[in-house]
């Protein structure tokens, strides 16, 4: 299994949403999405219009966990949708594919991937790339593991940690100040 990480500095995340902006709103949105909701692609890919459209929560079933999940869309992806959804059907899928059907995992990975090639980031990145984002941001912000373990339905704080990457980062930070 590969192993992605989180895209952990700002000014690479401005790169992404400025070459996919150019791309086309569509990819921007999904980008934007991933790295401000912490869902996965799954769920993310599971949105229909009237999930968005003019409001201001989303709520699901996880796909992979059956469970309940609501949270309030914020000010940034607020505009976003509703230009993005402006004389849409409500029961069509928010994220289409070229070929007028739900996007598949493998075409955003393909446009994640991309976009970060062009940002010139060479980490280990995937469609779980935005929901590690999202975690690592959040937790830097507001240096609250238990909320993130609750939003990510985690088991520990610990997995929570070390799925966000900052274990590793405590670990590195930790060798770098250590000389004998």
């Amino acid at each position: 299994m590969n192993i992605v990480e989180p895209i952990r500095k700002k000014r690479e995340l401005k790169k992404i949403e400025n070459i996919l902006r150019k791309q086309n709103l569509r990819d921007l949105v999904l980008f934007t999405v991933g790295t401000n909701c912490g869902l996965r692609i799954s769920d993310i890919l599971s949105l229909n219009v009237k999930d968005v459209q003019g409001k201001d929560y989303i709520s699901i079933i996880e796909k992979k966990t059956g469970k309940y999940k609501r949270f309030p869309i914020n000010s940034k992806l607020k505009p976003m949708f509703a230009k993005f959804t402006q004389n849409r059907d409500a029961d069509e899928p928010l994220f289409i594919s070229v070929f007028h059907n739900r996007m598949e995992r493998t075409q955003c990975y393909r446009i994640i991937n991309e976009a970060c090639r062009k940002a010139g980031i060479n980490c280990k990145v995937g469609t779980h790339t935005l929901r590690k984002t999202f975690g690592y941001h959040h937790y830097q912000k507001f240096k609250d593991v238990a909320v993130l373990q609750k939003i990510f339905n985690h088991s520990s704080p610990q997995v929570t940690l070390r799925y966000i990457g900052i274990d590793q980062d405590m670990i590195d930070k930790s060798y770098n100040n250590f000389i004998l």
